[in-house]
């Protein structure tokens, strides 16, 4: 797509009060493809005015047309797929065939749910003497992040239009043309001025602004931790509402009776998809010692398989940021059995598919976010010791068990403090709740979950 110089307010596409620019840069070779406006806080505010303008008519719109919008956008998003997945592979480095298959597939189904959901919630209960009114909960700030630039919008967007509310979107600096392509989808589907607003900028600048304004009355944000705690503190002095995605340190729990190399090859796959560069990724690898040197081997050659399959990673930063992990995990005493820190390519920010043995429950790459494919593989004596180790970090967003039989593993999995869970290589379910324990987040997106943090209730007594 051919990227607009300038924020999409109220309807139409203005140019920017600031002059900034973002230059978007294609990771797999360094090249700048493109320039957008980098918003300051003029622009956000023009934005929260337009979304505050818009709310009283959109909020009075009944459930059913609101569905019929999100069912157009989800059209639409399904005519322009395939430039979905370009624009994705173009500013994310995401190779094409991943590209296709779930940066433009998922958040289709996404929208394609909020689309039946909207027509057929219970924005309206009867409970003993009283009726229960689900109201929208009004201007809605959507801060999101770069790894799945459409999902993540759509996982924010469609729930908040279902709900009634407006919204102002701040993604990603580093992936911001799917957000102008998303933006004209929205204009396509006929969803009325000012309902979505659109400001591409810095996080400090923009985000802060966002996340800042009295107009905005929730903020919903997917990122790391230490920018959501932030973020948590402006919204509590204003008494606002949060919905917080914030980091993973995901466990794969392989239990002694599970079908080790499906649940390594399965697990490395996972660690792999996207570069590394997802929250809910398992990048910790937990066996049993008697099957340890075993499941090793078959990781190491698992990831020796993607060295031509994954793309690069974002950006030069996180690159050197995972490669400092590499390092860290190499000076702590891991045993590197596939990858390192070297580069394997001239151009492009990439990382070889990396696998650390011989890990410990308190080394830094056990512990921290490293966002990128790197996998460590921990040994655990018993059940016991293995639930202590996965639940021995501060986040609890995702994670998954194997054995045997399915009760075995559902047994381990609800002692977990994890938002999710995969049984066995469970599939991908858009209308399961989605989001974290601890310092993993606040709040939960996706399904009728996700719908509920856009909605406030009022109970009218009788």
């Amino acid at each position: 797509m051919k990227a607009h110089d300038g924020i999409y307010l109220d309807g139409a596409w203005l140019p920017a009060a600031s002059r900034d620019v973002i230059e978007v840069v294609d990771p797999a070779d360094e090249r700048v493809i493109a320039q957008v406006p980098a918003g300051g806080a003029e622009d956000v505010d023009a934005a929260v005015r337009a979304a505050r303008a818009a709310l009283p008519g959109w909020a009075a719109t009944p459930p059913a047309e609101r569905a019929a919008r999100l069912a157009a956008l989800r059209d639409v998003l399904t005519a322009r797929k395939d430039e979905i997945a370009e624009t994705v592979t173009a500013e994310l480095g995401s190779p094409l065939a991943f590209s296709r298959a779930v940066h433009a597939a998922v958040p289709i189904a996404v929208a394609a749910s909020y689309a039946d959901l909207a027509a057929r919630h219970p924005f309206e209960e009867k409970v003993g003497n009283s009726t229960v009114l689900h109201e929208p909960v009004g201007v809605v700030a959507a801060i999101t992040p770069w790894n799945y630039p459409l999902h993540q919008i759509v996982a924010k967007v469609a729930p908040a239009l279902a709900a009634g509310c407006t919204v102002v979107l701040k993604p990603a600096e580093d992936t911001p043309l799917t957000a102008q392509l998303f933006a004209e989808a929205v204009h396509e589907a006929g969803v009325p001025a000012g309902v979505f607003n659109l400001v591409t900028g810095l996080g400090p600048v923009a985000g802060q602004a966002l996340a800042e304004h009295p107009g905005v009355d929730l903020v919903s944000f997917t990122g790391s931790t230490a920018v959501g705690r932030r973020i948590a503190a402006v919204a509590g002095a204003a008494i606002k509402k949060v919905a917080l995605e914030l980091g993973g340190k995901s466990a794969n729990i392989i239990l002694p009776s599970a079908d080790l190399a499906r649940a390594v090859n399965v697990g490395v796959a996972n660690v792999m998809s996207n570069s590394g560069q997802t929250c809910s990724a398992w990048t910790r690898m937990l066996v049993h010692r008697d099957r340890y040197d075993e499941a090793v081997t078959l990781a190491a050659a698992a990831a020796a398989k993607y060295a031509d399959r994954i793309g690069p990673l974002v950006n030069a930063a996180q690159r050197d940021r995972v490669r400092g992990y590499i390092e860290k995990g190499v000076a702590e005493g891991a045993r590197l059995v596939a990858g390192g820190p070297g580069s394997p390519r001239e151009r492009g920010w990439f990382v070889a598919p990396t696998v650390f043995a011989d890990v410990t429950p308190d080394m830094t790459i056990a512990q921290e976010e490293i966002f990128g494919p790197v996998l460590s593989i921990l040994r655990y004596e018993d059940e016991e010791d293995a639930l202590r180790i996965a639940n021995g970090t501060v986040y609890g967003l995702a994670g998954a068990v194997w054995a045997g039989e399915e009760a075995e593993a559902v047994a381990f999995a609800r002692r977990m403090d994890t938002g999710q869970v995969d049984i066995n290589g469970g599939r991908f379910n858009p209308l399961a709740p989605f989001g974290g324990y601890k310092q993993s987040g606040v709040g939960r997106e996706l399904g009728a979950h996700g719908l509920a943090e856009y909605l406030q209730t009022k109970s009218l007594q009788f």
